[in-house]
């Protein structure tokens, strides 16, 4: 059995149009794979706390793994490890990642479980897999009419890498504050997906 992982950020939570396309992404593997299976988590309603002094204390001490104050962070982190696909719909906010997206990073990003030390630096421990990033953003941040920076798309990559993941993609839902600037970015992004030769209707016709 296949398993995908779609994780939504956006404080809209269904009525999110990353999360719109993002779901679309999903059905299409679920197309494709008969025996697959699709987990679901709103990080809006995530039941976590940002971290505290006991969650450091058990960093820093070395606790095992089924420590509780690790709870929250093996959940997030098996569910990471279980799936074949990862897909992510997130608001950008403030030229970055949301603070529920942040937490769930907080809590995944754990040295000697999602990563490790080698020479001094951080180097995944989790086995890569096709990972697409889904951005809503309401100005332009990506390509010849980006009117602010984006500090999302590359600390997004190099958080994954951190943990393993490199085989990333992203779409990017752009200029939504705009009605007729949002009809086009949303035909875009579906004919970016529609053309993905994991997440798009290509494997889905040939079940590949």
């Amino acid at each position: 059995m296949k398993t995908i992982l779609l994780l939504n950020a956006s404080p809209m939570g269904t009525a999110s149009r990353a999360y719109t396309l993002a779901k679309k992404a999903a059905s299409n593997l679920l197309s494709a794979y008969s025996d697959t299976a699709l987990i679901e988590r709103d990080l809006s309603r995530l039941h976590a706390s940002p971290i505290r002094a006991a969650y450091a204390d058990a960093i820093i001490g070395q606790a095992e793994h089924d420590a509780p104050d690790f709870a929250a962070s093996e959940m997030l982190i098996r569910e990471v490890e279980i799936c074949d696909y990862l897909i992510v719909a997130t608001p950008m906010h403030n030229f970055s990642v949301p603070a529920s997206l942040k937490l769930w990073i907080d809590y995944v990003l754990r040295g000697g479980r999602s990563f490790t030390y080698r020479d001094g630096y951080k180097v995944g421990l989790l086995a890569d897999r096709p990972t697409l990033i889904v951005v809503g953003s309401g100005g332009v941040y990506h390509g010849p009419q980006a009117r602010q920076p984006d500090y999302l798309s590359a600390y997004l990559t190099h958080v994954l890498a951190t943990i393993g993941l490199e085989d990333v993609r992203f779409i990017r839902l752009q200029g939504l504050v705009r009605p007729d600037v949002a009809e086009q970015a949303l035909a875009q992004a579906d004919r970016q997906l529609a053309a993905d030769p994991v997440f798009g209707l290509t494997s889905a016709l040939m079940g590949s």
